[in-house]
């Protein structure tokens, strides 16, 4: 067998599908893996690395939430034959200081810099889907999304122009070696007017609702999460309010050669699918 597979971990998931689609699109032989997929593969047990890694070139990595897990998943690659990686991090993530939020992915970031691998980091802003497909989805459809988040804005990016950039990086070998993208969306808004913005483009009354931190850590726990991971999340709200990454990049453009896809876009796309129906 050639040496010619790129793996996509979290292939069932938000940007791991998106990838490998792209990728098929354009001719590459994709290997998906993840706890659901036919090829297995899963975090916490790596006896389904290797089956995953063989014949593979290059790997796009989801890392997981804990650190340690990528050190070894990197040996494994190396040994294996790989020759690059394109990580998913978090935008500004060796900028948060002393918080809990993002040892995971400092730690991931950390594991590929150290590799002799060909590696390219993708660090991107809070994902426009997030209010579709994720946590937020929930509360906007009944009618309220309540955050510890407040006046500081976040440059919300398309998680399309996520999977644009990484299939990009993963096709291009040495072309983006050793390089760290800043990625966000063309501008900062706050939660409140995303909300308003879906509010308007769906003719639904939806309102954002500030609550502190504490306020959101006990909804979160009443919900089912563990105290630590409602602390975790919780996290990254007041690490959002220190400003760290309420700035816009041109890492999209860089990668791309266009600018970003707008907030406004994504809500008029998505409305129309009836997510928030």
């Amino acid at each position: 067998m050639s040496n010619d597979i790129t793996l996509v971990l979290g292939a069932t998931g938000k940007t791991g599908r998106r990838v490998a689609a792209r990728l098929r699109l354009r001719g590459t032989p994709v290997r998906a893996a993840s706890r659901s997929s036919q090829t297995l593969f899963d975090w916490s047990a790596p006896d389904t690395w290797n089956e995953a890694l063989r014949g593979v070139t290059a790997a796009y990595v989801v890392p997981p939430p804990v650190p340690g897990p990528v050190h070894d998943f990197v040996a494994r690659a190396q040994a294996a034959g790989v020759t690059r990686l394109a990580l998913l991090s978090g935008r500004g993530a060796d900028t948060y200081g002393d918080s809990t939020f993002g040892l995971d992915m400092r730690d991931a970031e950390d594991a590929v810099r150290a590799s002799t691998l060909e590696w390219t980091i993708l660090r991107s802003n809070n994902f426009d889907q997030n209010f579709d497909e994720e946590r937020f989805h929930a509360p906007v459809v009944a009618g309220e999304l309540a955050l510890p988040a407040g006046d500081v804005p976040e440059p919300f990016i398309d998680i399309e122009d996520v999977a644009d950039v990484a299939a990009k990086v993963l096709t291009e070998p040495g072309q983006h070696a050793g390089q760290t993208y800043e990625l966000t969306g063309p501008r900062a808004i706050t939660f409140a007017e995303a909300v308003d913005l879906i509010a308007r483009a769906t003719g639904r009354p939806i309102t954002y609702k500030r609550v502190s931190p504490a306020e959101y850590t006990a909804a979160l726990v009443e919900d089912g999460m563990s105290q630590q991971d409602a602390h975790h999340l919780t996290d990254m709200y007041v690490l959002m309010e220190r400003g760290l990454i309420a700035t816009t990049t041109d890492g999209v453009a860089t990668v791309l050669g266009r600018p970003p896809r707008t907030f406004e876009d994504y809500v008029v796309r998505t409305a129309a699918t009836g997510a928030w129906g």
